[in-house]
C-alpha cells in the first residue's frame, strides 16, 4: 500500500519506509509497518467510533502494568481511527507455552479493581466493535445480566439476529442472577475478550495478549471466552486452577458467560450464534 494513502496523524514522524498489510481481524484494516527503527504494527479503521481505539489503548496500557509473566505490546501511538503498537514476530508454541499461559493468566487475574466495569470511569465500551456499558458498580450480577446481557439481547432482537424468546427466557433468569452469576468474587483485571486469536505466541514460545475489551468483571468471563472457540487445551486450564482456585461449579458456568461474546457475534456477523444464544438461555431456563 501506498505510504500517501496512510493517515498522516498515525504514521507521521515515524520514519515509515513502507507499509505491508497483514492479517488484522474484521474490525479494523492492519498493516506491518518498516521504519528506520524497526517494525511497528498499525491498526486502522476509517470513521471509526471516536472513542474505539481510546478504549483499546487504555485496556492495553492497563494490561501491561499488571501482566506478570504475560506480554502485552506497547501502545506507540493512539488517534481516534487507529493505533500503532509495537511489532511481535510470532513463532511456534513451546512445550510450556500452555502452561505458562495459565499461570500468567492467573496472575494477571489477581489484579483487584475497586468495582465492576470500566478501567478508568468511562461509563462506555466495546467488546469487538459492538458498544457495552461499562459504568461501575459493586454488584456483578446487576452488571452482567442488566448491563451486558439484556441490552445486547435487545440489540440482537431488534436487528432481528435474535429470536425474541431470548427476551422471555432472559427475564425468567435475571431473578436467579445472584445464583448463575456464582459465589461472589471480587473485580478482577480481564481481557475481556479473549479468544485465541487474541493469544499471539511470539518468540520463545511467551505468550502476549493483543486487542482487548479489558475491565473489571469475574474472572471467569477470560475462562468462559477461552472455551467457546477453543484454542487452549487442558494443561493451560490446570495450570490457571493450581495457581488461582477457581470457585464451585465454575464449568457449569461456563455457558451463561459465553452469553455476551454469542449475541455480540450474533449482532456482528449474524449466522447461527443467535440460535447458540437461545440454546445457552434455554440450557438455564430448564
Amino acid at each position: 500500500m501506498a505510504l500517501a494513502d496512510l493517515p498522516d496523524d498515525l504514521i507521521g514522524g515515524l520514519a515509515v519506509r513502507a507499509a505491508h498489510p497483514v492479517s488484522g481481524g474484521d474490525i479494523a484494516r492492519a498493516y506491518r509497518l518498516d521504519t528506520a527503527d524497526g517494525p511497528l504494527f498499525l491498526k486502522w479503521r476509517p470513521g471509526a467510533t471516536p472513542d474505539l481505539f481510546e478504549r483499546e489503548a487504555v485496556g492495553l496500557r492497563v494490561l501491561r502494568a499488571h501482566r506478570g509473566e504475560l506480554c502485552v505490546p506497547e501502545v506507540v501511538r493512539e488517534t481516534p481511527s487507529g493505533l500503532v503498537l509495537e511489532w511481535i514476530d510470532s513463532a511456534a508454541a513451546s512445550p510450556f507455552t500452555e502452561e505458562d499461559f495459565g499461570r500468567g493468566l492467573a496472575q494477571l487475574h489477581r489484579t483487584i479493581g475497586p468495582a465492576f466495569g470500566s478501567l478508568d470511569g468511562s461509563l462506555a465500551g466495546y467488546l469487538g466493535s459492538a458498544e457495552v456499558d461499562l459504568t461501575p458498580t459493586i454488584d456483578w450480577p446487576e452488571f452482567f445480566v442488566q448491563r451486558r446481557v439484556i441490552p445486547l439481547i435487545d440489540r440482537g432482537i431488534g436487528g432481528g439476529v435474535v429470536s425474541r424468546e431470548a427476551r422471555v427466557l432472559i427475564d425468567r433468569l435475571a431473578p436467579r442472577a445472584d445464583e448463575l452469576c456464582g459465589p461472589p468474587e471480587p473485580a478482577s483485571l480481564v481481557h475481556g475478550d479473549l479468544w485465541a486469536g487474541n493469544r499471539m505466541v511470539g518468540t520463545g514460545g511467551r505468550n502476549w495478549l493483543i486487542d482487548p475489551a479489558a475491565h473489571w468483571a469475574r474472572r471467569e468471563i477470560d475462562l468462559a471466552m477461552m472455551s467457546l472457540f477453543g484454542g487452549f487445551d487442558a494443561d493451560c486450564f490446570a495450570a490457571y486452577d493450581e495457581a488461582f482456585p477457581l470457585a464451585d461449579g465454575w464449568r457449569d458456568r461456563l455457558r451463561w458467560y459465553q452469553l455476551p461474546p454469542l449475541l455480540v457475534h450474533a449482532i456482528l456477523f449474524g449466522g447461527g450464534y443467535g440460535a447458540a444464544a437461545l440454546d445457552v438461555l434455554r440450557h438455564y431456563a430448564r
